[in-house]
């Protein structure tokens, strides 16, 4: 675990091992522990938590948005001496690299989104929910925004369609940063990754788009839309976590290491 110090803010960074470069992000509210349960052994991974986020500090630049966290990024690939790298990322992260690889095409030579929540667009209404938990904190505080959330029509649809969905959300309220973390929240689900249908199209990189039902925040259909969309990816349906925790992340290890592996050799995939 290492650190970047950017703009009077210190920034975690975990790079694991030698080998193939992965810059892997997690989810909005994750950090390294996500990431390390999410991504398989056996490549080198580097991953920033990003400002607010896990031993990260939060800074003093606002709003927080997606242009912030993947500048970040690349200065985190920077430090670690890589010229081109794969991107990738769950949920939040997977925004991020999508929005290095359009912003950036020398730098990234390969995409992989893990249960994407953006598309193209700014505030997609999948965020309402973050949305939602970010104002109740701001204005009532933790205990009694919990409370109003938890009685919610959020809630119960929640409860009955995506319950690690619920889980998550509720989860916001026992941060011991609450206060400060909610603003990180209501800036990043207002915003987007910043890129168009056009420019995902006119990538030119092979790519992965995981994907699985019961998932109201992540739903399927941003990771179809995304992989209809990339001229070279490969979609994957995976077992929801919320069915199967296990199976989950055992079956998703396998789609991203079939994929890194499978590139190996690609000219484009060769770590500098």
């Amino acid at each position: 675990m290492g650190t970047l110090f950017r703009d009077g803010v210190t920034l975690r960074v975990t790079d694991t091992s030698e080998g193939q470069a992965v810059v892997f992000q997690h989810g909005l509210g994750g950090g390294e522990a996500q990431v390390a349960q999410t991504f398989p052994a056996g490549f080198r991974r580097i991953t920033l938590e990003c400002r607010g986020h896990g031993g990260s500090g939060f800074g003093e630049r606002r709003p927080f948005s997606f242009e912030m966290f993947a500048d970040d990024v690349l200065a985190a690939a920077d430090q670690a001496g890589l010229d081109r790298f794969v991107a990738g990322g769950v949920s939040m992260g997977a925004a991020i690299a999508l929005h290095l690889a359009c912003r950036h095409p020398r730098r990234v030579a390969g995409l992989i989104l893990v249960r994407p929540a953006w598309t193209f667009s700014a505030t997609p209404a999948n965020m309402q929910p973050i949305a939602e938990v970010a104002a109740l904190i701001l204005e009532h505080g933790t205990e009694k925004g919990r409370t109003i959330f938890a009685q919610s029509e959020t809630a119960t649809r929640l409860y009955r369609e995506a319950p690690d969905n619920l889980s998550s959300l509720l989860g916001y309220f026992d941060r011991p940063d609450a206060r400060l973390f909610a603003q990180v929240l209501a800036d990043i689900a207002a915003d987007g990754p910043g890129v168009s249908e056009h420019d995902a199209a006119g990538l030119d990189i092979p790519a992965l788009v995981v994907g699985n039902a019961m998932d109201a925040v992540h739903p399927l259909s941003s990771a179809y839309a995304l992989a209809a969309t990339i001229p070279d990816a490969v979609f994957a349906e995976i077992t929801p976590k919320a069915r199967d925790s296990a199976k989950h992340f055992s079956e998703l290890h396998t789609q991203i290491a079939t994929f890194l592996q499978s590139h190996s050799n690609a000219r484009s995939l060769i770590p500098s």
